[in-house]
């Protein structure tokens, strides 16, 4: 019992740490309203394990500590864009079995969505004035949309078929 809890306790460092990295390494693109953060891939992980939500949700809340620090994102991003992964990777567990020709197509929906429309609001909300609320909620939506589609429906799916097909999700299914 207690060598699953350290194996999970690992597992979920890791993934968080990989986000981390991913996002900072690539911080011009990673931050902003409108953006690519390449970690957002990860976010398709908890199709293999529960455990996954939590790495994914931690390395999202540290990337956007770093980001809020080096005067890249605002602070409230701590916030909503942490809750937009944990809702998008809660989601993606809940959809993992729903496949097309093999491929989690459900499960990448979510963190587009999610994160489009959360972000979106935060953007209009806090940053835009009252009459340009409406303009600014779609535009921002769907910038951060399109980068998501970009980091989930194509990369996440990419990795996702790439740990099948090399047997490595096996590692992520044990968490």
């Amino acid at each position: 019992m207690k060598q699953a809890s350290v194996k999970r306790l690992v597992g979920c460092g890791l993934i968080a740490a990989v986000y981390v990295v991913l996002s900072v390494a690539l911080a011009p693109v990673s931050f902003g309203g409108l953006q690519f953060r390449v970690s957002e891939a990860l976010t398709l992980l908890p199709v293999f394990s529960p455990y996954a939500i939590i790495g994914v949700t931690l390395g999202c809340f540290l990337s956007n500590v770093a980001g809020a620090v080096m005067g890249l994102t605002p602070p409230l991003d701590i916030l909503f864009g942490t809750a937009a992964t944990l809702l998008a990777a809660l989601c993606t567990w809940a959809l993992r079995g729903i496949r097309f020709r093999t491929i989690p197509l459900a499960a990448a929906v979510p963190p587009i969505v999610l994160n489009a429309v959360i972000i979106g609001w935060e953007i209009a909300f806090f940053f835009l004035p009252g009459t340009a609320f409406w303009p600014g909620f779609w535009a921002s939506a769907l910038g951060v949309g399109a980068g998501q589609t970009a980091a989930c429906g194509i990369l996440g799916l990419l990795l996702v078929a790439a740990l099948e097909r090399t047997g490595a999700d096996r590692l992520l299914r044990e968490l």
